[in-house]
């Protein structure tokens, strides 16, 4: 496999693939790994990508496996609190209704997380169902349920004017 096919790959949907793991982990850091360990699956396995769906439908479906692995994974682990406060950086490239937005995703159950994450990325609801594994009239109720979610969290808030 040429390795300027899969470079190609990487540069149109890597940002993205890293937004819908930040979705799920609410976590740049994290988010960032998810993305990496993604593209190695994808590189790896990428002579046998069979045609079958769009090469965007195969990698969002091994993101958002990663994604759903290291939730499963995360659940097992037991965490504690470090004894000090570790500064955070500040991100400048994304304002406080976004980091709001990326919160209230991080918040919604598994699946609805992973359907509001690839809405945001403008698919289509047919390649969502696909994704997914559900019906497109079933993820177009969802979308709407989640649409008016995460409104409604957004006006508690005060962040809709």
């Amino acid at each position: 496999m040429p390795d300027s096919n899969f470079k190609e790959i990487y540069q149109t949907y890597s940002p993205q693939i890293y937004r819908v793991c930040l979705g799920y982990v609410n976590d740049a850091e994290q988010a960032k790994d998810l993305m990496q360990e993604t593209f190695i699956s994808v590189w790896k396995n990428l002579t046998s990508f069979r045609h079958q769906s769009k090469i965007s439908t195969w990698i969002f479906r091994i993101a958002t496996n990663n994604c759903l692995r290291h939730l499963e994974k995360s659940k097992r682990i037991i965490t504690t609190e470090l004894p000090f406060q570790i500064e955070e950086e500040v991100e400048i490239d994304q304002d406080d209704k976004v980091k709001f937005l990326y919160q209230c995703v991080s918040e919604l159950e598994e699946t609805d997380r992973l359907i509001i994450s690839l809405v945001l990325e403008d698919l289509q609801h047919s390649e969502i169902a696909n994704i997914i594994g559900l019906s497109v009239g079933n993820i177009r109720v969802r979308v709407h349920r989640i649409k008016e979610k995460l409104t409604a969290k957004f006006k508690k808030h005060g962040q809709f004017q």
